[in-house]
């Protein structure tokens, strides 16, 4: 039986509480997660900060892709700023350039800022031409782990890439899949890939019933709500194989 870490990703406190009392070894916290994950607010990441496991927030100024300027920069390190304030464990962030390469100048600056705090580099990494070359400079940075599906949607659909990523990184940083981890696509990908580390959801699509909350903007017709029964099967499924 392998000791496998899960990391799990919630946008509220609903999601904190469920995901903690479901069994989960770590949080990625975030603000919407419909959109990949957004900066969580100061409130949530001091409620946060009490948790009984290590909390990574997600630096992450909008959505859409990863390619930021100069004032995008500052806001990034003032909330990573507000991260070591509140007394986190560590940040999930990523930069890229136009052609999807990493941009180490602005993640250079971005991790020395963090200096102290535990770093994870986010799917920013599936959009590179080269992993490889992300994995060197990921490791060059100091980056801990890498947050990959391999490319592809899912996870279990990239399990080719992963192993070559896994196999190239060897020790020098961990690789951790996510993207459609549950209780049934983990056992895949334990009995592929020598994992140390994954990452899950854990969570539903809630819909919106409220027709006068969709009609003022105020709700999306879906949310995705962290399921602390599928934390906890995720967790047993780890655990049994």
């Amino acid at each position: 039986m392998r000791s496998v870490l899960l990391e799990v990703c919630v946008d509220n406190a609903t999601g904190l509480a469920a995901a903690i009392a479901g069994g989960a070894d770590r949080i990625e916290l975030c603000s919407a997660l419909s959109v990949g994950g957004l900066t969580p607010s100061k409130g949530l990441m001091e409620l946060a900060a009490n948790a009984s496991i290590p909390v990574y927030a997600m630096i992450r100024p909008r959505a859409g892709d990863f390619v930021y300027n100069a004032s995008e920069i500052e806001i990034m390190s003032t909330d990573i700023d507000q991260v070591r304030e509140c007394g986190l464990a560590g940040v999930v962030m990523g930069a890229s350039n136009p052609d999807g390469t990493l941009n180490s100048s602005q993640l250079d600056f971005l991790t020395a800022h963090a200096k102290g705090l535990g770093l994870s580099l986010h799917r920013a990494f599936d959009l590179v031409p080269d992993f490889r070359a992300a994995i060197d400079i990921s490791v060059e940075l100091g980056f801990e782990r890498i947050l990959t599906s391999g490319g592809s949607n899912l996870a279990i659909e990239g399990i080719a890439k992963l192993i070559d990523c896994m196999e190239y990184a060897a020790t020098r940083i961990i690789i951790m899949p996510g993207g459609g981890v549950n209780d049934v696509t983990v056992l895949a990908l334990m009995e592929n890939l020598p994992l140390q580390e994954i990452h899950a959801s854990c969570s539903n699509i809630m819909p919106q019933y409220d027709s006068k909350l969709l009609e003022l903007g105020f709700s999306a017709a879906g949310f995705k709500a962290t399921d602390q029964s599928k934390v906890e099967a995720l967790c047993r499924a780890i655990k049994n194989l």
